[in-house]
């Protein structure tokens, strides 16, 4: 590509609108090594990362042709990436499309064929990739915007894998402000996406200094009042507490209340190490645990967010341990004294966090005093952002942005609502945009005067996309929020550190870049991601799953679940041997021949079977779309041989031939049926058995008999029932990749060995009326099928159910006080709309 003239004023270039992009040498500098190989290109928020990739793509499609692809990992990002690029890119606008969840699957691969720019979600990808509705091979360019994301099982990895496999042509690049913590993280991002080369410009390059201006950062500390540390010493004194039985445990040496998440991991995993021991206080242990982080959690709303927080996070806990079902964790926690009292002087609190005020004053002095226009503050709660838009709206024109999914008691903003909302913020229709952390990352968020953190962020990346919301035309002014001696300042320090890090890691990979160029050289040989390696024989040639522990980020079991979790304990009911031995059912009595019929259509046949390109019938399974959160899908679509299709499953949640149908269930679900949760296990069989010969339930997960506190034989009860009265075979697996490997075992079986064909029907069937019957009263405070069941007996009519006294609800068998209460609780409180 040849070096454009930096006296021109505008970009002059193939498939590039002229007049319409600034010539910046560092954007066409950037883009000219960027179209030469796989390229990371690191640039500082604000200065035209875009415009790098959009060059990329008009080199790549004037010289080679092909199709464009450019991912990035929010909606509102991938439409403002659609509108630059149709402004900015001679293609006509119908050639560049987007792919969000908005978009129906089948639109969307009819779409993919017709497009010569595809702008979409990651997760969207992902998905069509897992059903077979898109082919990489045409894909020339394939950007990944704000690419630190790539890690463990975050798509891009995903899609990087799957794109160099399947592209004739393939080139990457990465586009991150930020693109990690420390050389590691960067290294296995560039790992991760088949990266070969790093382009780094930083704020004190020449060509870069000229579009920037100086960003100050002040810190303003703030006093917490008294009634705020009253509560929370109390809730200390409880974490404290909880520290020490701990330590009489053995498993730490600290009770400080101020616990680290660093050594709750250490504490963590001893107690493992004495539950794979079968050791009881290794369950205790993780318990107890349990109580320490949800306390710690408390704590931090406290100090660092308000006290209305924390109301609304101690009243979800009690809510939680009033239902059906709960853990022991749950329920003492709630009942422990200081906790009630720190929940009393919480409900009497009646003024605000003082960040609320200091919050106003700095808005004041930017848009009175110092004529400013835009304000951006940044929270980590979306409960403090409604709260603090309540606030702020009574001083100043303010609006909030959140992200679209709905949390207990705050409803999201959809698509259409984030855009309408920064458009009008850019045309200065309002002047505080109080916001979560959905507009950290990349979105065109106006220029704005202030940059208000309402707490430190603890993470270097988060921290700087933050800031780069200011600073770009103008000086601009950032400003973070600390309250003194509490979690905030172990936050504003160790981002602090890290974004010095950074900075530093950022020079040295911009002075060393040919040394680390060798590296990823030398690792995307190993990986099969160079030429040489397309050739291979070997089956694993192009390849570059990263194995993902799940303890990496500290997030796992004890963190937010129910506390009683002992994920390691296992009995000899788990045994992997009886679930083999179960795969000879399916079999039996069936032919043993193989195929011979050979396919040299890529498509399905008339017979629903699926070919190969090499001309072999590949075995087809079919994947509910709600079975994605999962990692199952992508382990089977890497499976030589295997080919996935995404469908709205309408029984079940994999259909692996015409005759098996399998439900998946972890042991929590599983556990969840039994203590009264929302959908019936034993309704999805009875569908699954209607239309399918074998039905298959596979347990998934360890510690049946341990997890939570449900008397063995009610959960061996469940096993045979779901054997005898539904037919069901009930195989267990030990994790997700044994579930894909069982799967994929079982699929190979019925479809080469029984020369079964892949076929999906049915419908779940309307309830009878007594199921609707149980339905309703089970759904009464969550009581569950079973204690329905019970009360049906006893009362004969739902009506009789609803009207009962407590005295005569606690003579059914099994309706305790508790029970008792909640469902008069439930049926004769008045409605009182939130």
């Amino acid at each position: 590509m040849a070096a454009t003239d930096a006296s021109e004023e505008s970009i002059d270039r193939p498939l590039v609108e002229p007049g319409v992009l600034e010539n910046r040498g560092y954007q066409t500098q950037l883009a000219d090594a960027a179209a030469a190989d796989h390229t990371l290109v690191c640039l500082p928020t604000g200065l035209g990362k875009t415009t790098v990739s959009l060059l990329v793509t008009a080199e790549r499609l004037h010289a080679v042709g092909g199709k464009s692809l450019l991912l990035a990992p929010t909606k509102p990002l991938v439409q403002q990436h659609a509108d630059f690029y149709r402004e900015a890119l001679t293609i006509d606008d119908e050639e560049i499309v987007v792919f969000t969840g908005e978009v129906r699957p089948d639109d969307r691969a009819a779409l993919w064929d017709d497009a010569t720019v595809v702008i979409a979600t990651p997760q969207v990808v992902e998905n069509d990739l897992l059903g077979s509705r898109i082919d990489l091979s045409p894909v020339t360019h394939c950007t990944f915007d704000e690419c630190h994301r790539a890690s463990g099982e975050y798509p891009y990895t995903y899609i990087a894998e799957r794109y160099h496999e399947d592209s004739d042509d393939p080139l990457v690049t990465g586009m991150s402000a930020s693109p990690g913590d420390d050389e590691e993280a960067i290294l296995g991002v560039c790992d991760n996406l088949g990266i070969r080369e790093v382009e780094v410009m930083t704020s004190e390059d020449a060509d870069v200094e000229a579009y920037t201006h100086n960003t100050s950062v002040n810190w303003e500390r703030v006093e917490l009042p008294e009634p705020v540390i009253e509560i929370r010493d109390a809730l200390q004194e409880v974490i404290h507490d909880r520290m020490t039985q701990l330590k009489e445990l053995g498993v730490t040496s600290s009770t400080q209340p101020d616990v680290s998440e660093r050594e709750i991991r250490k504490i963590q995993a001893k107690l493992r190490e004495l539950m794979d021991n079968d050791q009881s206080e290794g369950y205790q242990g993780m318990s107890l645990l349990a109580e320490v982080r949800k306390l710690r959690t408390a704590v931090t709303y406290a100090e660092t967010q308000s006290v209305e927080s924390l109301r609304r996070y101690l009243e979800r806990l009690r809510e939680a341990a009033r239902s059906s079902g709960a853990s022991k964790a749950d329920q003492r926690l709630v009942s422990a004294p200081k906790v009630r009292e720190a929940r009393r002087k919480a409900e009497d609190f009646e003024d605000l966090h003082p960040k609320f005020r200091r919050t106003r004053m700095q808005i004041a002095e930017t848009l009175g005093i110092h004529d400013g226009e835009r304000v951006i503050v940044f929270t980590e709660s979306r409960d403090t952002a409604e709260t603090l838009t309540d606030f702020l709206g009574e001083h100043f024109s303010v609006e909030k942005f959140v992200g679209q999914s709905d949390t207990d008691g705050s409803d999201g903003m959809t698509q259409t609502e984030q855009q309408e909302t920064l458009e009008a913020f850019r045309a200065g229709e309002f002047e505080v945009l109080v916001s979560t952390s959905v507009a950290e990352e990349g979105l065109d968020v106006p220029e704005v005067d202030l940059v208000l953190f309402y707490e430190p962020v603890p993470t270097a990346i988060r921290s700087i996309q933050r800031k780069g919301r200011t600073g770009r035309q103008t000086e601009g002014a950032v400003v973070v929020l600390i309250a003194e001696d509490t979690r905030d300042e172990a936050y504003f320090w160790k981002a602090r550190q890290d974004e010095k890090r950074m900075e530093d890691e950022l020079r040295t990979l911009k002075g060393m870049a040919g040394d680390i160029e060798s590296h990823l050289r030398e690792q995307m040989g190993l990986d099969g991601y160079d030429e040489a390696s397309a050739d291979s024989d070997d089956p694993a040639a192009g390849s570059n799953a990263v194995e993902n522990d799940a303890d990496s980020d500290g997030t796992t079991a004890v963190g937010g679940d129910d506390g009683d979790d002992q994920p390691n304990q296992d009995t000899a009911d788990d045994s992997e041997d009886d679930g083999q031995t179960g795969l000879d059912a399916f079999a039996a009595g069936d032919d043993a021949t193989e195929s011979t019929t050979e396919q040299t259509d890529p498509e399905p046949d008339e017979e629903g079977t699926v070919a190969t390109a090499g001309g072999e019938e590949a075995v087809e399974i079919v994947i509910d779309q709600r079975e994605l959160d999962s990692a199952i899908g992508r382990d089977l679509a890497r499976r030589e041989g295997i080919e996935t299709r995404l469908e709205t499953l309408q029984v079940g949640d994999y259909v692996l031939s015409d005759r098996v149908v399998v439900e998946r269930k972890t042991v929590s679900d599983f556990l969840d049926t039994l203590t009264g949760g929302d959908r019936s296990m034993f309704e999805q069989v009875k569908d699954d058995a209607r239309y399918y010969d074998r039905p298959v339930v596979i347990l998934e997960g360890e510690g049946l008999y341990e997890e939570r506190n449900v008397h063995p034989n009610a959960i061996r009860g469940a096993l045979a029932s779901l054997a005898v009265d539904f037919g069901a075979s009930v195989l267990r697996t030990q994790d997700e990749e044994g579930t894909a490997e069982l799967l994929s075992t079982i699929a190979t079986r019925e479809q080469e060995t029984a020369d079964r064909e892949i076929s999906v029907h049915g419908e779940k069937q309307s309830k009878t009326l007594a199921e609707q019957q149980e339905y309703v009263v089970a759904s009464i405070a969550d009581v569950g099928p079973v204690t329905a069941q019970a009360l049906l007996a006893e009362f004969r009519t739902v009506e009789a159910v609803m009207t009962a006294n407590e005295d005569d609800l606690l003579e059914v068998d099994g309706v305790g006080e508790v029970t008792a209460e909640r469902i008069r609780e439930v049926v004769g409180s008045e409605y009182e709309a939130e």
